[in-house]
């Protein structure tokens, strides 16, 4: 699971389309954010590949540029597979934009 607690998955059936990660979370596996053992190709839901969230990474939901360019494809690590994490359900996060203006306000705070 992601490392902060307020981040929802999707965990739909996952599709064919396959998951993108961004140049800064190029390498982790969605389930546990470890960066060994890429393994298995990660596949998102037909909701989660298509409209305002095709070309973005499933994890912070940035764009990688322009058309996502920047884009890689995201794998799933070896021990997630062996412990059939990588069957759950699409692994897209959800609700990046409130963790994103919580840490802003967070960060606000902090330099006062």
């Amino acid at each position: 699971m992601p490392s902060q607690f307020d981040l929802v998955q999707c965990m739909k059936q996952p599709g064919t389309s396959i998951g993108r990660l961004c140049s800064k979370c190029d390498g982790k596996c969605p389930t546990c954010e470890s960066m060994v053992h890429p393994y298995r190709l990660v596949h998102v839901c037909d909701d989660c590949s298509y409209g305002s969230s095709a070309n973005k990474c499933i994890l912070c939901g940035s764009s990688g540029g322009k058309n996502g360019e920047n884009l890689s494809d995201a794998y799933y690590c070896y021990e997630c597979c062996l412990l059939e994490k990588d069957r759950t359900g699409c692994p897209k996060i959800l609700n990046v934009g409130s963790s994103r203006t919580d840490m802003y306000f967070q960060r606000r705070r902090g330099k006062n």
